[in-house]
């Protein structure tokens, strides 16, 4: 590939990135849109709808890039919670390290490269990318110190910015924990595997349990039951009350009366009569002995501080592993209540085969990867395609299909992986939609990692790049061979699926689609409720910075001209993931940055595949003082990595006690407890409407009998007084 390729790619790209950037900025500003570009803010604060039309609607405009600019920290945290500004530090710490690396790659190590041989240099349009590459420089040459001083910069700036980073997102962490209000899940424990008894149910199983090895510290629980009918009652009354409110709404708008038989009828009390009739529903089927079937091996257990759930979810309940399992239950609105009803035992093999499904997903993809790599080798296309050397011939036409289809055709591939990978994390058994979203991510991250990174270097056919992992002593010489060649797919791969696909998380495409089916279609003027918001979709933008990062690294010292190309997309990255935060989507739970841990792993393992390839390229170019220097870099790498391991890890994986019991203590001293018990008894509700009935522990071990009936009693006195309380529950 040339340089005109190249720059028919970033044409390409470039014109993309503007028209669908332009067009977002006229699509934003449209009131029918608002639930598309807005709904973070449309669930937040209300939004009119009523502005006359201006001819200001039609112009493109960069306000958005000002106003995403110009945001703070604190208006992130705000809008997208913990993970939303841990995600931003990923983008922050990406722009900080390649910046320095494209200051000294392009202006030290680009020269030495391009006038590595002694050869005759075409115009700039007609040469060829690799002479901008490593592979120029002659073997035995004394400038290679120039790459090594560079990897070591690099190196270096990267260390020394990850632990900036990691410690302020540790601290920041800690601060999520302590200065959140109370949250029910540092009170919670999750029990799975409950053995099962003869004589009593599951919910007495957990009671006796409890009571009896945690006396002090139990408080209640709350089981799981297997969703039937009273979860499809459920969904139909909310049903019933989205469209019982819009109907009302509209009534409210034109004056009419809202019932269709000529009286005045009020929908929000009819609706609390079919709420009534579900709950009189539910009542009757718990009086029922076949309650006790619904009953799932698993139950929230609640406790009376944090440090006691905590204690109770680390240590080993049983003396058979497998029975009386615990862990800190996920927050109340990151529950997968689907996946709590798999039974323990099954879940060690469905991550086994969903390891192999991966497994088997991974080396099947190999055959769309082979045939992207085809198109770049244009000899190997004209021989295979005869029928194509006369277009080929053609000058666009040859700088299309190398530069810029290979890179399309395997992005368009790839849309199909996140779906997939979390298809699997779903089927592991995951008790959370945090751990489904961070499952997922990882596999997407080892996929991509493996087959844009690793099958593309080791490419040419199926059959040889099997053959290659029969000698892995020969891995990086093979690295080291190959990476430097194949930078320029790289590049073009950066401009197609990092500034075109910015371009398409902008705009929106099938929300936008479904938004005009929605209104112009069915004629459904309301706006969608919050439930049809979306979430920040971590699990395939992780991958695809953390996969553009080792991009950058590995190509760092090889092939220095994808640095600014990367840069851009950092840049671009960061304004249009802050306008979607502020925006768009819409948090419905908060892990505090777990997936920073993954981030810091990815980022060294990219740093020391980039100094094993430096190694292998020292060593074929016959440069020993490089290689020596090249290898104590290596083992400082891994001890750094050693030390954030031992330094922030544990913080990601278990919450410290002395800040546990210092809350606790706050609590006690404010006299919070029984607002805190009031909150557990409501707060893992798998039918939210029914959630007093289904109940199966409800009395406290503070309160007897007598103040039990008296709080019954007051709440249906608040009922009686408050006749929008079941609205309030069914819109909950």
């Amino acid at each position: 590939m040339d340089i005109g390729a190249l720059l028919t790619s970033a044409g390409i790209n470039i014109a993309i990135c503007v028209v669908l950037l332009s067009l977002y900025s006229i699509l934003r500003k449209q009131p029918s849109n608002v639930s598309v570009y807005f709904m973070r803010r449309l669930i937040s604060e209300p939004i009119k709808h009523s502005d006359p039309f201006r001819f200001e609607r039609l112009v493109p405009s960069a306000s958005w890039i000002v106003r995403a600019w110009q945001a703070t920290n604190e208006e992130i945290l705000a809008a997208g919670g913990v993970d939303a500004l841990v995600f931003l530090r990923i983008v922050v710490f990406s722009i900080r390290v390649f910046i320095i690396a494209a200051m000294i790659c392009v202006f030290l190590l680009l020269p030495v490269n391009y006038y590595g041989q002694e050869m005759q240099h075409k115009q700039i349009h007609s040469e060829s990318l690799e002479v901008f590459t490593i592979g120029n420089v002659k073997e035995g040459s004394k400038w290679f110190w120039t790459h090594c001083l560079a990897l070591y910069v690099i190196s270096c700036s990267a260390c020394v910015l990850l632990h900036f980073e990691y410690k302020n997102i540790t601290k920041m962490r800690l601060a999520h924990i302590t200065g959140s209000p109370v949250n029910p899940s540092h009170f919670t424990v999750l029990v799975r595997s409950i053995p099962c008894s003869q004589n009593h149910s599951y919910s007495k199983s957990v009671e006796d349990f409890f009571s009896t090895y945690y006396p002090a510290s139990y408080v209640s629980h709350q089981m799981v039951y297997r969703a039937g009918r009273v979860d499809k009652l459920m969904k139909d009354v909310e049903k019933i009350y989205r469209k019982l409110k819009t109907i009302e709404t509209q009534n409210k708008m034109s004056s009419t009366p809202g019932c269709l038989c000529g009286g005045i009828m009020h929908y929000f009390k009819m609706l609390k009569k079919e709420a009534e009739s579900v709950e009189c529903k539910t009542s009757s089927d718990r009086s029922q002995p076949s309650q006790t079937d619904k009953e799932r091996p698993a139950a929230f257990v609640f406790f009376r501080t944090r440090y006691a759930a905590i204690v109770a979810a680390q240590v080993l309940q049983s003396s058979n592993p497998m029975l009386w399992v615990t862990q800190l239950a996920p927050e109340p609105n990151d529950v997968y209540w689907s996946n709590l009803s798999i039974p323990y035992k099954q879940v060690w093999l469905r991550k086994i085969a969903t390891l192999l499904g991966a497994f088997v997903f991974m080396f099947v993809f190999l055959a769309p990867v082979t045939f992207v790599q085809g198109l770049t080798q244009l000899d190997q296309l004209r021989q295979t395609f005869p029928f194509l050397k006369g277009i080929l011939k053609q000058k666009f036409m040859n700088q299309l299909v190398t530069g810029y289809l290979p890179s399309v055709i395997l992005m368009l591939f790839m849309y199909a992986v996140p779906p997939t990978m979390m298809l699997f994390s779903t089927i592991e058994g995951n008790v959370s939609h945090s751990e489904r979203k961070k499952s997922a991510g990882i596999k997407v991250l080892y996929f991509t990692i493996w087959n844009v990174f690793f099958v593309n270097v080791l490419s040419g056919s199926i059959i040889r790049q099997l053959s290659v992992f029969s000698s892995f002593r020969d891995i990086p010489t093979q690295l080291a061979k190959a990476v430097p060649t194949q930078a320029t797919f790289f590049t073009t791969y950066v401009l197609t699926s990092g500034w075109a696909s910015l371009s398409c998380e902008v705009i929106q495409l099938f929300p936008l689609l479904c938004n005009g089916f929605r209104r112009f279609i069915l004629r459904r003027q309301e706006e969608p409720c919050s439930n049809h918001a979306l979430t920040f979709p971590h699990h395939t933008e992780i991958p695809r910075l953390l996969l553009f990062g080792l991009l950058g690294f590995t190509c760092s010292i090889m092939a220095p001209l994808i640095l600014p190309f990367l840069l851009v997309y950092f840049f671009l990255a960061f304004l249009v993931y802050r306008n979607q935060i502020l925006n768009v989507y819409v948090p419905k739970y908060e892990s505090g940055g777990q997936f920073w841990p993954v981030v810091h792993n990815t980022t060294i393992f990219s740093l020391v595949l980039t100094q094993v390839i430096a190694l292998g390229v020292f060593g074929i170019k016959r440069s020993p003082v490089a290689s020596g220097f090249t290898i104590p870099l290596i083992f400082l790498t891994l001890l750094f990595n050693e030390y954030c391991r031992q330094r922030f890890s544990p913080v990601f994986k278990r919450s410290p006690a002395q800040v546990l019991i210092e809350m606790d203590k706050q609590d006690e001293n404010w006299g919070r407890a029984e607002e805190i018990y009031k909150l557990l008894r409501t707060a893992y509700c798998q039918f939210p409407l029914l959630s007093l009935d289904l109940s199966t522990s409800q009395e406290l071990s503070m309160a007897g009998n007598s103040g039990q009936n008296k709080d019954e009693g007051s709440s249906k006195d608040q009922e009686s007084h408050n006749p929008d309380l079941n609205e309030i529950k069914l819109s909950s």
